[in-house]
């Protein structure tokens, strides 16, 4: 849970009976609960606000996919092919050598 461990926990909860106090304790996570709920709330109407205005084509969309990591790596790394084929590295490729007297190919839209 974010990252910390339960010793941290332990360390946590007793720094808190300190500050502040056991008495008012209990209020004070009561009222950090519902803090927290409101959050959570909060974070869930905008992402359906935020499909509900890209449209339909978007209502599968996370907010994760937005993170540029994920969106590299689902964009570009993945395969794009319906077939799960693995796309093509160009890094991988030998050139291929033309047989003799076999003229290169010639592109006149490129010149």
């Amino acid at each position: 849970m974010f990252g910390i461990g339960p010793l941290e926990l332990v360390v946590i909860a007793i720094v808190a009976v300190l500050v502040f106090g056991p008495d008012r304790l209990p209020e004070f996570a009561r009222t950090a609960g519902r803090l927290l709920r409101q959050v959570r709330q909060m974070v869930t109407n905008a992402q359906n606000d935020l499909r509900n205005e890209l449209g339909p084509e978007y209502a599968d969309l996370e907010l994760q996919d937005l993170n540029p990591k994920n969106f590299v790596r689902k964009h570009l790394l993945e395969p794009m092919d319906e077939d799960d084929k693995p796309v093509a590295n160009f890094a991988d490729t030998t050139p291929q050598r033309l047989p003799a007297g076999a003229k290169p190919p010639y592109d006149p839209e490129s010149t």
